[in-house]
């Protein structure tokens, strides 16, 4: 069964590079799912950075937008370690999805999604370390979507927190633990 990470923590707070250091001292074989889609020349550039900055340090990368159920186990097995960064723009990518088809989504789907792929996480044999923003710490969003998008973070946030055997908040580029499961 996998040992399951979670880094949170709001943006630029750290997290992606605490968990990119974290994941190398746990393994030389490495995954890096990335869910993040250049839709624009700024997150473009900002894909960029992130490639240079794994450039040279024994990474290989996925790109993964919506669909992690069908990474676990048998595309991630030969590695020791693998990094999804981010939760939150998957629960962005499948909340574009449906609203582009016309349906709609909740928290008891998106919980339905999350926990899919957690469970498929039950035959890896490595590490899976999450990245994923506390969305839930500022002011209420003004508009109906950028509530539901809180929402449906926060609920996979959960789901994952629970399930998870380490759960690290990280402020100021300082991790700090909340949960640690000891084997």
């Amino acid at each position: 069964m996998a040992r399951l990470i979670l880094i949170t923590g709001g943006a630029r707070s750290g997290k992606s590079s605490h968990a990119l250091e974290l994941a190398e001292a746990l393994g030389s074989k490495r995954l890096f799912v990335a869910t993040c889609p250049s839709i624009d020349g700024e997150m473009a550039e900002r894909v960029k950075r992130h490639k240079i900055e794994r450039q040279g340090r024994g990474w290989t990368t996925v790109e993964c937008e919506t669909e992690l159920k069908t990474l676990f186990p048998e595309r991630v097995s030969g590695f020791d370690v693998v990094l999804l960064d981010c939760v939150t723009l998957w629960v962005n990518n499948i909340l574009y999805d449906h609203d582009r088809l016309g349906k709609s989504i909740d928290d008891q789907l998106i919980g339905q999604l999350c926990r899919e792929w957690l469970d498929k996480t039950a035959n890896y044999l490595g590490t899976v370390v999450c990245v994923t923003n506390e969305v839930g710490l500022g002011i209420v969003p003004d508009n109906a979507l950028a509530r539901k998008y809180r929402d449906l973070v926060g609920t996979c946030n959960q789901i994952i927190g629970r399930k998870a055997d380490e759960v690290i908040f990280v402020s100021c580029g300082i991790p700090l633990h909340l949960k640690r499961v000891i084997p």
